[in-house]
Parts: C-alpha cells; sequence; structure tokens
C-alpha cells in the first residue's frame, strides 16, 4: 500500500467534537493530492522550515491551482536524498557518530560531531558541508573514514551552513575563527592536529598563530592566504567573480542543476556521475542561494599573510598541481610563507581529491606520516 503525503504549515480550528478545519487542513488536503504514490509534496511554508535542516532535496514544482483555495500554492516535491534514520548501514551509524550543538560568541548555534578516537584532530569549518550528508557521500567519506581509524575526527559545520544555523547576522572572517574557538572548547580537547581545506586553511592559519601552545600540528589543504579581491585581478578577473555571485544568486537553488554542474565542474572535473550528482545536491541542502554570496564575499576579503611568518606550528601543505578552482601557485604562495613548511604537489585537477584518484592516497599517506 503507497500513501500520498501533503504537508503544510498553517491555522487549524478544532470544533468541541474534534473535527479540525481551517486552512492548514485545506491547503495539506490539496498538496496531498499533488503527491506522487508514495510521495510527500509540502508547501512553501514548510520548505522554508525545513531547508538546510533535512537530507532531502526539494523540486520546486512552481504554484499550483487548486480546488477550493482561492489564491495558488507553490508546491515542492520531496526527494529524500539520504535516509539516515532508516539505513542500518549508513556510515554515520557504523561509526557511531552524534551530533552536538555549542553557541557561538553572537547567539549563532553551531553543529559539530566527533567520530573515530585516537589523538584528536579538528577540521576547521568551510561552506557546503553537511556532517550527515557528508559521511555518505562519495566525495567526502573516504577521507573522514579514514582519517577516523587514527583519530578522534572533530568536524563541524560553519554558521549558515549544513546542520549550524543559517540565519546569521554576522559572516565574517573573525567569526569563523571565533566559530572554531567555541567548538574546541565545547568538544573540551586541548591540544590537537589542525586541518584546513580550502578556505578553512586562513582561519586554520589564524587560529594556530592565535593559540600555537594548542595546535600540535597543521595540515593544509587546497588552500590559500588572500581572498580574490585582495589579490591583484584583472577586470575581466573582476567582472567574473561578479557574474559568477549573480549566478548564484539566481540559480544555486533552482531545481535544474546546470548551475551547481558547472560550480561542481570547478571542484571537481574528473569526477564520476555519481559523486557529480551528490555534490550537486550537497550545494542545495548545505546552505542557501543568500548565504552562498555572503560567504563568497567574506572568503574574498581574507588576508592572512601577514600571519604566514607568525606561525610556529609545524606544517604540511597539499596542493593539486592542476586544481580547477584555486590554483597551485596560491598554494605554493601560502607554504613558502610559513616557517618550515613542507609542500606536498598533488597530482589531480580536482579541488577536493576523490577517493579512486591516486592523489587521495597520497594525501592520506602524507597526513598519516605527518601525524606521527
Amino acid at each position: 500500500m503507497q500513501f500520498r503525503i501533503g504537508i503544510h504549515l498553517g491555522d487549524v480550528i478544532e470544533k468541541s467534537d474534534g473535527t479540525i478545519y481551517g486552512d492548514g487542513v485545506n491547503i495539506a488536503a490539496r498538496l496531498e493530492g499533488l503527491a506522487e504514490p508514495g510521495g510527500i509534496t509540502v508547501s512553501e511554508s514548510v520548505h522554508t522550515a525545513v531547508r538546510g535542516k533535512a537530507i532531502a532535496v526539494f523540486e520546486d514544482q512552481g504554484e499550483q491551482t487548486v480546488k477550493n483555495i482561492a489564491h495558488p500554492i507553490r508546491a515542492f516535491n520531496v526527494k529524500v536524498a539520504v535516509s539516515l534514520a532508516s539505513n542500518s548501514n549508513s556510515v554515520a551509524e557504523k561509526l557511531g557518530q552524534e551530533i552536538r550543538f555549542c553557541s557561538a560568541v553572537d547567539g549563532a548555534r553551531l553543529a559539530y560531531s566527533a567520530i573515530g578516537s585516537g589523538p584528536p584532530l579538528v577540521k576547521t569549518g568551510n561552506w557546503m558541508t553537511h556532517l550527515e550528508y557528508d559521511l555518505e557521500s562519495p566525495i567526502w567519506r573516504h577521507l573522514w573514514t579514514d582519517l577516523a581509524k587514527d583519530h578522534l575526527l572533530v568536524r563541524y559545520d560553519a554558521r549558515a551552513n549544513g546542520l549550524s544555523d543559517w540565519d546569521v547576522e554576522e559572516l565574517t572572517f573573525d567569526t569563523f575563527v571565533s566559530d572554531l574557538e567555541t567548538v574546541v572548547d565545547a568538544a573540551k580537547i586541548d591540544r590537537f592536529a589542525l586541518l584546513g581545506i580550502s578556505q578553512g586553511c586562513a582561519v586554520a592559519i589564524a587560529y594556530a598563530v592565535r593559540h600555537p601552545e594548542r595546535v600540535s600540528h597543521l595540515v593544509l589543504y587546497g588552500g590559500f592566504a588572500q581572498g580574490s579581491r585582495r589579490r591583484p585581478q584583472t577586470e575581466s578577473q573582476k567582472e567574473g567573480a561578479a557574474a559568477m555571485l549573480t549566478l548564484m544568486r539566481i540559480g544555486w537553488g533552482q531545481d535544474n542543476p546546470a548551475f551547481r554542474q558547472l560550480f561542481t565542474s570547478q571542484f571537481a572535473p574528473e569526477a564520476t556521475k555519481e559523486q557529480t550528482d551528490w555534490f550537486n545536491e550537497l550545494q542545495k541542502i548545505a546552505t542557501s542561494p543568500e548565504n552562498a554570496v555572503r560567504y563568497m564575499n567574506a572568503v574574498a576579503e581574507v588576508d592572512v599573510v601577514p600571519l604566514l611568518s607568525q606561525v610556529k606550528t609545524p606544517t604540511l601543505v597539499l596542493h593539486a598541481r592542476d586544481d580547477a578552482r584555486v590554483s597551485f601557485d596560491l598554494g605554493r604562495r601560502m607554504a613558502a610563507g610559513i616557517p618550515g613548511a613542507r609542500l606536498v604537489p598533488l597530482q589531480s585537477k580536482n579541488h577536493l581529491v576523490l577517493e579512486d584518484e591516486p592523489a587521495s592516497r597520497r594525501f592520506l599517506e602524507e597526513v598519516r606520516l605527518f601525524l606521527k
């Protein structure tokens, strides 16, 4: 037997005999009629309330005219991307992941988790992460499961991403560093190795300079010390960056993956179809179009170049030679500015090393040896 489910947030009136009616009931009933057999259709109010908090993909069906409702209803079909609750073989369950929350200085709630056992390894937050979804994703799961074999791996969703609060007033580099301080204190870790990926590298560098007594090792992958607006740019590059922000506002949240596919091709140009599909969906559930633009603007203003010479922590820098998102030269310059840092070039075009490529194995081998 297959059921159709319609869900709406709205007013409900209850009679003395227990009968309920009102717009909340009527609209839910009409949404039920729009749902596919075995499917779920929700209203715009539900979509707004749960967006980013559920591991699901919402297919926008546009405005629907339905019987006995005066105004059109915008409907969304729900496609569950990963059903962790009913999947006893999920990676999260196997690793015993427990998601916890802590409050940042400004009150924003940050979601964090710890998996594995051994010496602590903390990964700084970066945009487009989701604590649950990433453990099932063929983009990230190989890194987290492998690192968790030898370490207590602490990860968190950066503010305005994943399971952390999306509705935040501040989205700046200073808050990124402060949030890392908050998570580390909440996890009750005194001394640990610190892993930064992409724009998370700058956050890791700033934290290591502020708290050298707490960071035993610093691992930086695919990163840069200066955001795009802090580096010399041609007019063409400035126009390209502005166009990208416009496309984000318009195309990020749409059901058509055309824009997200463009973005995915920069992060993982050699990805398989499965990996591409997962990363396309990650963009939809990890953050909103508005927050994606805000995050990009904040990252563009990053500049930790003055801090590089102050890093006293043993540092390993890894970067793909043909990185399509962040050029190898940016990683090279970052490594050159850190006293004693070792640079390991990886043979890859991908910004995110994929499980089936030699660069992934090299990455894990180098990190494992460095952290011994």
